[in-house]
């Protein structure tokens, strides 16, 4: 199956990078470590990548950079992984010129975010994809995070969906668990083939519960290793030995997040041995005290998984840590033998039985 298609829906399932992208000390993209850090995380065992979107600070690049960035990383990739491009612009005729170009540089598809600063009606919001669609030439994936842009509302999706084929999946990061079931049985029926990801870290076990087919997670950019695991426990649909792992993921995902995104995940993948510079958001003296204090946290918390040494002078104990529901040792055994989770873990034994009660009533329910 060749990746580079126009209309290619199968490729995309499972964990697709959102990259950041390293920068020199002029502030300009360092290309030898941005290659770099894209063959670690093929190698790490991510599905796919997703240059240009929000934790790769699309925004913040002119539209040469962002070309160059869709560029970078299909050159790199060579056809290992699907690319899902982000080639949203600042209006559809400069959004359309980059579906073109992804298209040529041979990106699998492109996601392109819904408008924003101007905040639209739904009748607007289907209008402006619906002039993309008709104009692509290649598979366009919608992607909706409402906190900073119009909304895709669960109508416009449907009718995006049942009128044009074009319109190959939905990337989803509000975070609403209902919401994605709303959309998967509104167009599910209609569009079986349609693709749904989360951009929500934190609910990737319970979206694919849903239907959800993955995600295009932040997370994945510091513990590759991780979140392939925690895909493919839900895939596998072991949702008792992936819930305790989401859990987990939980305080990591919460401390990179932060204030001023994504400065904490540029912050963590500098502990997995890159060089990524500062970014181009200027920050304050007390700003430039609290990202250090940061990655010292940030490193006690990757070291419970095992992924990085801990520091020299110990961590502090950390009360709401989850460690407890999956411990380090295991974690490590069952990343490096392919596995995880045997039915003869120590598994905490109040999240088990949690977990095995609402499984049971979403089975009653027919879920």
């Amino acid at each position: 199956m060749a990746l580079t298609t126009s209309n290619n829906t199968t490729a995309l399932k499972g964990i697709f990078t959102p990259n950041m992208v390293p920068l020199d000390a002029r502030g300009q993209i360092n290309e030898a470590e941005f290659r770099r850090y894209i063959d670690w995380l093929i190698e790490k065992g991510v599905h796919g990548l997703y240059p240009n979107g929000s934790t790769g600070e699309f925004t913040r690049f002119t539209v040469e950079e962002r070309r160059r960035i869709i560029k970078i990383v299909c050159e790199q990739t060579a056809g290992r992984v699907p690319v899902l491009a982000g080639a949203a612009e600042a209006n559809t005729a400069e959004t359309i010129k980059a579906c073109e170009l992804y298209y040529e540089y041979g990106a699998t598809a492109v996601a392109i975010v819904s408008p924003f600063y101007y905040k639209l009606s739904p009748d607007a919001v289907y209008a402006y994809f619906a002039e993309i669609a008709r104009n692509s030439p290649i598979g366009v994936t919608l992607y909706n995070i409402p906190m900073f842009a119009s909304p895709i509302d669960i109508t416009t999706l449907r009718r995006l969906a049942e009128e044009f084929e074009r319109v190959i999946g939905i990337k989803d990061s509000s975070g609403d668990v209902a919401q994605m079931g709303r959309m998967v049985n509104a167009v599910r029926p209609v569009r079986p083939d349609f693709v749904f990801l989360t951009g929500w870290d934190v609910v990737l076990v319970p979206m694919m519960l849903m239907g959800a087919d993955g995600g295009t997670n932040a997370t994945s950019g510091v513990v590759p290793e991780l979140m392939r695991r925690l895909y493919e426990l839900a895939s596998a649909g072991r949702w008792d030995e992936a819930i305790p792992l989401q859990l987990r993921m939980i305080e990591l995902f919460d401390a990179m997040l932060g204030p001023d995104f994504p400065d904490g995940f540029r912050a963590a993948v500098g502990l997995r041995g890159f060089e990524f510079g500062k970014g181009r958001q200027p920050m304050s003296d007390r700003q430039e005290v609290n990202i250090s204090q940061l990655s010292s946290l940030l490193r006690c918390m990757m070291s419970d998984f095992g992924v990085v040494d801990a520091p020299a002078q110990g961590c502090a104990l950390r009360p709401l840590s989850g460690a407890a529901l999956y411990p380090q040792a295991q974690l490590a055994q069952d990343i490096n033998r392919g596995g995880c989770c045997g039915a003869g873990d120590d598994l905490d034994r109040t999240a088990r039985e949690v977990t095995e009660a609402v499984l049971a009533k979403l089975r009653q329910r027919g879920i």
